[in-house]
């Protein structure tokens, strides 16, 4: 009998919305990218998305007896617990498991958020004294918070401060623990519902806006769907087996390809030169546009990063960090504002590099 997760709406049955799609599979390829938020009104299919992913992921190995999900082989990877268990030539125990889908409430208190310690513990048992948290449960896994721009900002920053790091720690009375936290962090948010503070999207990686379809045929596409899914989801789901087949390995192909990806050298003052145009205050932007680009190439199974994934990169981690007109309507970047910006960097202030990778 397939599990209560087995019956998840299939991520490659989700009627357009590419976009969005496309963000999620990026920070699944490539973490370092530092996250997605994703705008819009209710009833957009953003919380599905998010819960159809975190079904497509392939299962992980981890450590059998680890609150941290830890990595049986990469030690980098490893709580110290399991460091040190390994250091002594203990044999780590290893299951294979679904990536965990942590969903973050509203309500959550730091202790919740980040683990308690037990400060005479601490002094004596190091990480055997910490309470773990939900950072400890989301290791190697999705972090979801809906309703982001309503959470508190301490409880952001400290969600931030470790998905940056892939480390969480913990400090009580000068005493400090810490432990593997490396996540893809998904926000959701309705614009409606208030905004969220500059400072916090600014740290995170990349920000869509997704719409209600427009077309008649895109929605009653949606509408057949998912009365076929309600019918029979067992039937339905293996309907698109084989595409969710095909899409797991084409993540796989990139995550193996990644570390190849080449970057030419003449992209890197083309970013810092399309920043500086947009007049974007933060280096994250810079940062995120080169990750961005790269895993967007080997999402395509190439080794080199070609200007039409600067335009992609860029359009998703720009758009949340331009500075704005409160006063002025409509959206402050498009793709075009983009694309034009390259290319007068390319041809008329940067000529002698007028012919990139296409």
């Amino acid at each position: 009998m397939p599990s209560k997760d087995f019956f998840h709406y299939p991520f490659t049955a989700i009627v357009s919305q590419e976009l969005m799609k496309m963000a999620l599979l990026i920070n699944t390829v490539n973490p370092k990218v530092g996250g997605v938020l994703i705008r819009g009104t209710s009833g957009t299919a953003k919380s599905t998305a998010v819960r159809a992913l975190a079904e497509l992921l392939p299962e992980i190995e981890a450590v059998a007896d680890c609150p941290f999900n830890c990595h049986p082989r990469l030690e980098a990877a490893r709580c110290p617990t399991c460091r040190e268990r390994a250091k002594n030539n203990e044999t780590l125990p290893v299951v294979s498991r679904k990536r965990p889908l942590v969903n973050l409430p509203l309500n959550a208190t730091e202790d919740r958020v980040a683990g308690t310690l037990d400060l005479t513990r601490a002094l004596k048992e190091g990480v055997k004294a910490l309470e773990p948290g939900l950072l400890a449960e989301a290791n190697r896994g999705i972090l979801y918070i809906d309703e982001i721009n309503l959470l508190d900002d301490q409880i952001i920053d400290i969600l931030l401060d470790a998905a940056a790091l892939g480390v969480n720690t913990v400090e009580r009375e000068g005493v400090s623990v810490s432990h593997p936290a490396s996540f893809i962090l998904v926000g959701t948010m309705n614009p409606e519902e208030g905004e969220l503070r500059p400072q916090i999207a600014d740290r995170i990686g990349l920000q869509i806006e997704v719409k209600g379809l427009e077309t008649v045929e895109e929605r009653v596409e949606i509408m057949e769907r998912y009365e076929r899914f309600l019918s029979d989801r067992f039937a339905f789901i293996k309907y698109y087996e084989e595409e969710q087949r095909r899409l797991q390995d084409k993540i796989s192909s990139a995550e193996r390809l990644l570390p190849e990806v080449c970057f030419p050298d003449p992209f890197y003052q083309a970013v810092a030169r399309l920043t500086a145009r947009f007049e974007v205050p933060s280096h994250r932007a810079d940062l995120t546009i080169v990750q961005c680009a790269r895993t967007l190439a080997a999402l395509d199974e190439r080794e080199e990063v070609r200007l039409s994934d600067l335009h992609e990169a860029a359009f998703l981690a720009l758009g949340h960090r331009v500075p704005t007109d409160p006063f002025t309507a409509g959206p402050a970047l498009e793709k075009r504002d983009i694309e034009r910006a390259l290319e007068k960097i390319f041809t008329e202030e940067w000529p002698e590099k007028k012919t990139p990778p296409s």
